[in-house]
């Protein structure tokens, strides 16, 4: 049953029988502060510096494995699937290439869209193929109304919101219909913990946290 935790802006952080991964860590700073998380997996969805710091990531063991770019990959029994996006809806000509990583682990499929500017086509799709927890950085480039529309193009079994600000998260919550929640520090997710197919996504929303060492 893996956990999950939200490490502020677009970081999250998963833990399964399998290994760690965190997705997109960032450097302390504007009041931002991902603490000293550890991991086997480290995934970038830009080579955006300013915002994203692998570094800021500790190893489990002996390193962290990061992951850069769109490709297939397995790290301990992780399996990971990264889809070349952009984060512009020009091919990237203004804001460059993003990757949204699919990670597959203790027989649950997490999906994170990074920076993804643009709607999916259908062959992104099905290279994203079926989700059971979508991660949706609420500060991105488009619309909290056109980020519920991807949402709704995946069909994930739940979501979660990532977001920097709260103004961000309520826009995004009012458009996927969430009018009240409780936010969480940590959620724990089975395959048997969210909505069955057919039945209608679950919107989980998160408390940023930071790890201590």
């Amino acid at each position: 049953m893996p956990d999950i935790q939200f490490l502020g802006r677009a970081c999250i952080r998963v833990r399964g029988k399998e290994g760690i991964v965190v997705t997109d860590p960032f450097p302390k700073a504007n009041g931002f502060d991902p603490g000293k998380p550890s991991a086997q997996i480290v995934t970038l969805s830009s080579n955006d510096r300013e915002r994203l710091n692998s570094s800021v990531v500790k190893p489990v063991k002996d390193r962290v494995f990061v992951i850069d770019g769109p490709g297939e990959y397995e790290v301990g029994g992780i399996m990971i699937n990264g889809v070349r996006t952009y984060r512009d809806d020009e091919k990237g000509a203004q804001q460059g290439y993003n990757t949204i990583y699919v990670l597959r682990l203790d027989d649950m499929t997490f999906c994170h869209l990074g920076e993804l500017g643009h709607e999916l086509t259908t062959r992104q799709l099905e290279e994203v193929g079926t989700v059971d927890v979508l991660f949706v950085p609420a500060q991105s480039q488009l619309t909290p109304a056109k980020l519920a529309e991807i949402i709704a193009s995946i069909e994930p079994r739940a979501v979660i919101p990532l977001y920097e600000t709260s103004e961000q998260l309520e826009k995004l919550a009012h458009e996927l219909g969430l009018k009240e929640w409780e936010a969480q520090e940590k959620l724990s997710v089975s395959p048997t913990s969210l909505p069955a197919e057919g039945e209608e996504m679950r919107v989980m929303i998160m408390r940023p946290v930071t790890i201590s060492a």
